[in-house]
């Protein structure tokens, strides 16, 4: 975030990964609302936006059309542009976007604000990665893959200017670390413990399924690693959480929702403003004092 003056803030951020479904166009569009998210993260507003492609020149230059396009509907859905970009040849498509958004600096949310006492909650259930790669796997049922896909479209910005009218303390979004890892990062930058009940935690259909069946991404493996060492802030898991539910809040999100911090008082104004817009919205721990990230 860098401050223009006293009301006006520029928010930049860039994110891109490989293809997580086969379709183009559903492709684009996914990178591109993961890509936009950080700024709703911070309650900001997209502005414009540039592509960022690499594609191999084995593949029809059609298909990367496609995924331009998807990408391109996905801004259009808030008033907001795609400017120009840059691709380059490489032997893995690649796409995503270098996102520039606008936010009032004394408006903005961050990771920082949690305190203990807060609720905390999360506005998309969890499971994407899992579940992407069983279709790549091409072992999952359409209508799982379906509803993976309509999480991972769904842009966050009604959740976040619902969160920010409301006056939330913290928020993230969840994407490539995880549950645990964006979890993680709000209690470290805001010195608290967060304390997450497993049970309250919502699951994509069919997410369970895969992952007893052993289809975790490769960055599932990678986010345990890292979050379990001691040096990471202190991840304690009590011995009743199932291994299952274990896996998933290690598994990385693509697109995911925001997780949120509320007082009590404000906490019960951000559920009936949820739910008075149709919004989902689930309540999955406390704050406390202390340190690191507590799953019980």
């Amino acid at each position: 975030m860098y401050r223009l003056n006293d009301e006006q803030a520029i928010i930049q951020t860039v994110d891109f990964f490989p293809p997580v479904v086969d379709d183009p166009y559903i492709y684009g569009a996914v990178a591109a609302a993961n890509s936009m998210s950080d700024v709703y993260a911070m309650g900001g507003e997209v502005l414009f936006a540039l592509n960022i492609a690499a594609w191999p020149e084995t593949l029809p230059l059609d298909l990367l059309s496609k995924v331009f396009e998807g990408g391109a509907d996905k801004m259009a859905e808030v008033n907001a542009v795609i400017a120009g970009g840059h691709t380059v040849t490489d032997d893995e498509p690649k796409y995503g976007l270098v996102v520039t958004g606008m936010i009032n600096p004394d408006k903005a949310l961050t990771k920082a604000g949690a305190k203990p006492g807060d609720r905390i909650f999360l506005t998309k259930p969890i499971g994407t990665g899992v579940i992407t790669t069983a279709n790549k796997q091409q072992a999952c049922d359409a209508a799982h893959l379906q509803n993976a896909v309509d999480s991972m479209t769904k842009l966050n910005r009604t959740a976040a200017r619902l969160a920010q009218s409301t006056g939330v303390n913290a928020s993230t979004d969840i994407t490539g670390y995880g549950l645990i890892g964006h979890a993680m990062e709000v209690a470290l930058k805001s010195e608290v413990q967060l304390v997450i009940d497993s049970s309250g935690i919502p699951l994509l259909d069919g997410a369970e399924r895969y992952t007893e069946e052993g289809r975790l991404p490769g960055g599932a493996n990678r986010n345990r690693e890292y979050y379990s060492a001691p040096e990471s802030g202190g991840l304690e898991i009590a011995p009743g959480v199932s291994q299952v539910i274990q896996d998933l809040l290690f598994d990385p999100e693509t697109s995911g929702g925001l997780l949120l911090t509320a007082s009590d008082m404000r906490a019960e104004a951000l559920k009936t403003a949820f739910q008075t817009m149709g919004e989902p919205l689930w309540e999955i721990g406390r704050v406390g004092a202390g340190t690191g990230l507590k799953i019980r």
